[in-house]
């Protein structure tokens, strides 16, 4: 059971190609119940590991990875097939890239990079998701109204981008703190 989160987040790794295939051959019914049950193993594995301490070194590389594989991929198809804005796929991407390259900046210039999320990189993952969930829905059944994705575009690109500032922040911090000591 100890290895069960590892498991969930294998899953919606697998789940990517086909949401990205019924995105593109716009099945909506099909791409909310898959995107749903992703969403809900993000944190399903994340309560698990945690009610239970069945954390793992693996776990701690599987999730993070399952979510930006599941959120660009999506935004970029979804994207490209007209759903999601270009300018909120742009800072989304951006963002994952930016952590993605400081991470590996801070590893090679100052050892491994040790923590947790940020509660803001939280915020926005599920920001995402709801848009994502919402933008789906519309396609398929009109619901939400239009209103209601532009609102929820503009509250994703706000956690984007308090999310990566964050980043940035607490990146340079442990390099500065790093560098003294």
């Amino acid at each position: 059971m100890r290895h069960l989160p590892n498991l969930i987040c294998l899953l919606r790794i697998v789940l990517v190609w086909p949401i990205v295939v019924s995105i593109a051959h716009a099945h909506y019914p099909q791409t909310l119940l898959l995107f749903f049950i992703a969403a809900m193993s993000d944190g399903l594995d994340g309560y698990l590991a945690k009610r239970f301490n069945w954390t793992s070194e693996l776990g701690k590389l599987l999730d993070p990875l399952a979510d930006k594989l599941l959120l660009v991929g999506v935004f970029l198809v979804a994207t490209w097939y007209g759903l999601i804005p270009r300018w909120l796929t742009i800072a989304a991407v951006g963002r994952d890239a930016l952590i993605v390259l400081g991470s590996i900046a801070f590893h090679f210039g100052w050892g491994p990079l040790k923590g947790r999320p940020m509660i803001s990189s939280k915020i926005n993952t599920l920001l995402q998701l709801l848009y994502v969930l919402a933008i789906v829905g519309h396609a398929g059944y009109g619901f939400p109204p239009q209103s209601v994705l532009d609102a929820l575009a503009w509250l994703t690109l706000a956690t984007v981008l308090i999310s990566g500032v964050a980043y940035v922040l607490e990146f340079t911090r442990r390099a500065l703190q790093a560098a003294r000591a």
